[in-house]
C-alpha cells in the first residue's frame, strides 16, 4: 500500500511548492528511487525544471521531461503532465490540486501543502481521501 507523506510550508514562509519540490527530488534520487513530478499545469512543470538545475549550489539532480525521455530506466527524476512511465513507481512528487489516478501505483505519495487558503482545502480534501480509504498518513510541518 502508498505511504502518504504531506509537507505542510508555513504560511508566512511559503515561496511556492517549487523549492520544496527539488529538495525531495534530490534526496529520492540519493536515495536511489525513481521519482515522477507530476503536475497538470505546464507552466509549474516548467519551474521545477529551471530549478532542478539552480536551487542548490553544486547539486545536480538529474531529470527529463517524460514526454521527451528517450530512455525512462535512465532518468531517475521525471516530470510530467500525464501518465507516468512504467519505469518509476518509488516516488510520486504531486504538484496538483487533486489526486492523481495513478497514484496507488507508486511505493510513496509526497504531497506539498502550500500557505495559500485554496492550496490548504484542496490538500485538507486530498487528505480525507486518503484517510477515508486506510492509506497510511504523515504530517510534517516544516
Amino acid at each position: 500500500m502508498t505511504r502518504i507523506d504531506f509537507y505542510v510550508i508555513p504560511e508566512a514562509e511559503d515561496p511556492g511548492p517549487v523549492p520544496l519540490c527539488c529538495r525531495l527530488c534530490e534526496k529520492s534520487m540519493k536515495s536511489g528511487l525513481k521519482t515522477y513530478v507530476w503536475a497538470p499545469d505546464g507552466s509549474l512543470i516548467d519551474d521545477v525544471d529551471a530549478a532542478l538545475w539552480t536551487f542548490r549550489q553544486g547539486s545536480f539532480v538529474a531529470h527529463e521531461y517524460a514526454e521527451r525521455c528517450e530512455d525512462t530506466d535512465l532518468t531517475p527524476v521525471l516530470l510530467g503532465r500525464g501518465e507516468p512511465p512504467e519505469s518509476h513507481h518509488g516516488v510520486l512528487i504531486n504538484l496538483g490540486g487533486e489526486v492523481p489516478d495513478f497514484f496507488s501505483r507508486f511505493e510513496r505519495l509526497l504531497e506539498i501543502v502550500c500557505g495559500d487558503a485554496r492550496a490548504r482545502a484542496d490538500s485538507r480534501k486530498r487528505f480525507q481521501f486518503y484517510r477515508d480509504r486506510g492509506y497510511a498518513l504523515e504530517t510534517h510541518k516544516l
